[in-house]
């Protein structure tokens, strides 16, 4: 029996080597010295089809997350962050958002919503909080005018807490103005101390 924490990491940047990956990166490597079992995941290289918004899924009862219509990886990528202890989620800025590949992959967990036709407004199926997050982003602006101005780190926070994680602590970088930029010690330092709250 594995007794060992499973820490999940998902990097919705464009970018493999880039900053939010390096970041990304660092909490896994630090939950991994602390014994965890870690894996990281592009979204970049999964297929996740656009939602439609026909509610499909939100129509389905009981607290199981509702199946949508599209068949592609995003059923198997959820089973694998719900088997986690703690996630890891990693987003840049693009235009003060989110960029346009995590924002596709959050509007397809709304499947852990349920919303019959008819009724009001929806409901979350779980409210209970069971594992635990780190959130993580990164801009071009300077790091305390993006965690100001930006809104990636509250569309992040929407996304732990639909899966079923509370988030501990946040990782910004700011001033992110080159391709091949490489992460600093205190970047490193403040992902250590993360991944001390997470496991």
């Amino acid at each position: 029996m594995n007794t060992h924490p499973k820490v999940v990491g998902i990097v919705g940047s464009y970018r493999k080597q880039g900053t939010i990956d390096q970041m990304v990166s660092a909490v896994l490597e630090a939950a991994a010295a602390r014994g965890a079992d870690t894996e990281k995941i592009y979204l970049l290289d999964q297929h996740i089809e656009f939602c439609t918004n026909c509610r499909h899924c939100l129509q389905q009862p009981g607290p199981e997350r509702g199946q949508c219509i599209w068949q592609d990886d995003m059923d198997a990528l959820l089973d694998r962050l719900e088997a986690a202890d703690a996630l890891v989620l990693g987003a840049p800025v693009n235009c003060g958002q989110v960029n346009a590949l995590t924002q596709r992959f959050i509007e397809r967990t709304v499947v852990y919503g349920y919303w019959p036709w008819g009724t009001p407004a929806p409901q979350f199926r779980q409210t209970q909080l069971s594992r635990k997050a780190v959130l993580i982003s990164a801009s071009g602006a300077p790091g305390l005018i993006g965690r100001w101005a930006f809104s990636s780190l509250k569309s992040l926070k929407a996304l732990a807490r639909r899966l079923g994680a509370k988030p501990v602590g946040t990782l910004w970088a700011g001033l992110v103005n080159s391709q091949d930029q490489t992460i600093g010690d205190r970047t490193r330092r403040r992902a250590q101390q993360l991944a001390q709250q997470l496991i």
